[in-house]
């Protein structure tokens, strides 16, 4: 009798490179490659030439135990790359095997990208790294959020299974201007503690680099809130504004977050705020 066979099931793996010029009064999409199941939409302009678009398409349509994706973003000096999501990231389950993504944004000197995804939902019994670095030169700003949804909330799913690690950093040059490690176990205490999560399912982030705002934008940061049941803060660090919620909706992080962003924008890029329009499909 033949022993078991033991089958390794290995997940995808996928790239994404991705670089944005200036041309006079236009910011294109120059240089775009991928391998695996990651994509591009062709750029778009739906408040003029000086913003390039782009929307990430993961087909799949989620990320399972053992897939890699690695995603690297250069926007050259002067250019303005918004990027998004068609929809939110789902991280499935999985037996054991992590799953990755790793994003990687480098911001030439008087540049601007703004990283705006929708949500990531992870499923319970994750095992995720979700990862983010960004690079400053002189002159550049970043602006980007990341809100995480822990388990199917809709269906009464909490995440008492897993793990996910989270890593953002951001730098001008060799110089750190922010980062934070964290990691959140399923069923950990962590989730309900009132120094944690404190029952909250969603957990979202707001970065803003690479420019100082006044006090009366503090302020009107400050003053604003997620609807319904909350937890928040604004905090500023330099040429670092962070906002934070603890939501039990992730509608409700990102209203509060566009809310912010539509009053920074004009501050940081000279121009209004303007929702990608693929929200509205």
């Amino acid at each position: 009798m033949k022993p078991a066979e033991v089958v390794v099931q290995r997940g995808w793996e996928a790239g994404l490179q991705l670089a944005f010029q200036r041309r006079g009064e236009r910011s294109v999409l120059a240089r775009r490659s991928s391998f695996g199941p990651l994509a591009v939409q062709k750029a778009l302009y739906p408040e003029g030439d000086l913003v390039c678009h782009a929307i990430l398409l993961h087909p799949p349509g989620g990320i399972a135990g053992g897939d890699q994706l690695e995603i690297s973003i250069d926007v050259e000096t002067g250019a303005h790359a918004l990027l998004t999501t068609p929809g939110a990231t789902k991280w499935y389950r999985s037996a054991g095997a992590e799953s990755s993504q790793g994003v990687n944004i480098s911001i030439g000197r008087n540049a601007v990208c703004e990283w705006l995804p929708q949500e990531n939902i992870f499923f319970a019994s994750a095992h995720a790294q979700n990862a983010l670095s960004v690079d400053l030169q002189e002159g550049a700003v970043f602006c980007g959020w990341d809100v995480m949804c822990l388990g199917r909330t809709a269906g009464g799913e909490r995440f008492q299974a897993g793990q996910i690690r989270q890593h953002l950093r951001v730098t001008r040059g060799a110089k750190p201007m922010f980062e934070e490690l964290g990691t959140v176990d399923g069923g950990g205490v962590l989730l309900d503690s009132p120094i944690g999560l404190a029952g909250y399912p969603v957990c979202a982030t707001f970065v803003m680099a690479g420019v100082a705002i006044d006090r009366d934008a503090l302020d009107f940061c400050r003053a604003e809130m997620p609807a319904g049941d909350c937890k928040w803060g604004v905090s500023a660090m330099g040429e670092v504004v962070v906002a934070r919620c603890l939501t039990r909706t992730a509608e409700a992080a990102r209203e509060y977050f566009l809310e912010i962003w539509e009053h920074l924008r004009p501050r940081y890029a000279n121009v209004p705020a303007r929702v990608p329009r693929i929200w509205a499909t």
